[in-house]
């Protein structure tokens, strides 16, 4: 992967961005106290993917210690229903922001965050993305089964089913 030109850029964040819109949920991985992966669920928050993610937090929690020492991250995103995939790695920063904050609330975000805007241990993780790879493959059976077939007569592995690129944001 090489740094890509703007335009190259643009076109990768939006096929990422088209890939992710309507996942909500991804797992966030950092690295533990004895330098392990850890991953755990995040709510994303529904801005339009430009190049970084946002999620809530608070200032106590371990994911936050864990990114204080090694701000290098994973999120990772699954669609199974339409066979896509996607994961990312990058730099993230813990942001304390009051306009970014509310730009960001929903109401839904009370069920782990009661005191809502006004918690004083309210934060955000900013992972600003620097490269990921995705796999967009048909969700069509017929697509499948006709790539299990090809594979069967042929014994060659299923070629073909679908898009995957590595992708260098820069």
């Amino acid at each position: 992967m090489s740094n890509p030109s703007p335009t190259e850029r643009q076109a990768h964040i939006d096929k990422l961005a088209e890939l992710i819109e309507d996942i909500h949920i991804c797992m966030l991985t950092t690295v533990d106290t004895d330098g392990k992966p850890w991953s755990r669920p995040m709510g994303v928050q529904e801005v339009g993917f430009g190049g970084d993610l946002w999620f809530f937090t608070r200032d106590d929690s371990e994911k936050v210690e864990h990114i204080e020492r090694n701000r290098k991250v994973g999120v990772a995103f699954a669609h199974p229903g339409r066979q896509d995939y996607v994961t990312m790695a990058g730099t993230a920063l813990i942001v304390k922001d009051k306009r970014k904050e509310e730009e960001l609330w929903s109401k839904p975000l009370e069920a782990w965050f009661p005191k809502g805007l006004d918690d004083p241990h309210l934060r955000l993780i900013k992972v600003e993305v620097e490269r990921a790879e995705y796999w967009d493959s048909p969700s069509s059976p017929i697509v499948y089964g006709l790539g299990f077939l090809k594979s069967k007569i042929t014994g060659e592995p299923a070629r073909d089913v679908g898009e995957n690129e590595k992708v260098d944001l820069g």
